[in-house]
């Protein structure tokens, strides 16, 4: 079975980037030991979008859903929302609405693939 890819697409303003980066930063760790786990990169937009690439690859479907569903995705999203200024739960690094700061992006879209072929750097001799 292949592995799955989920890119959240995040639209984030020049104003708002080092906090979204602060915010991510403040979580690192937190997905690494979730079950099925294989993959995390955020990607930083460098020239003609202002949109973030947060890029995770995951076993299976499954286990990427079962990780959003966990107690350890909803405290690292409540504790990034907390580190933003206090606000309310559920705000993380970028969704949600609330208080303070608000969120770091203003809008997001999931994608969603399989990954049908894989390469990494060729070992020399």
């Amino acid at each position: 079975m292949p592995s799955v890819v989920k890119i959240n697409v995040l639209t984030v303003s020049e104003e708002m980037r080092e906090e979204l980066e602060r915010r991510f930063s403040g979580r690192a760790g937190v997905v690494e030991s979730a079950d099925g786990f294989e993959w995390f990169e955020l990607l930083r937009p460098v020239e003609g979008t202002d949109q973030y690439l947060v890029y995770t690859r995951w076993r299976s479907d499954e286990d990427f859903k079962r990780w959003t569903e966990s107690q350890s995705f909803q405290k690292g999203h409540a504790q990034a929302a907390a580190q933003a200024g206090g606000q309310g739960q559920g705000e993380g690094h970028g969704h949600g609405h609330g208080h303070g700061q608000g969120p770091a992006a203003s809008g997001a879209q999931l994608w969603s693939f399989e990954v049908v072929q894989s390469a990494g750097p060729k070992s020399g001799s």
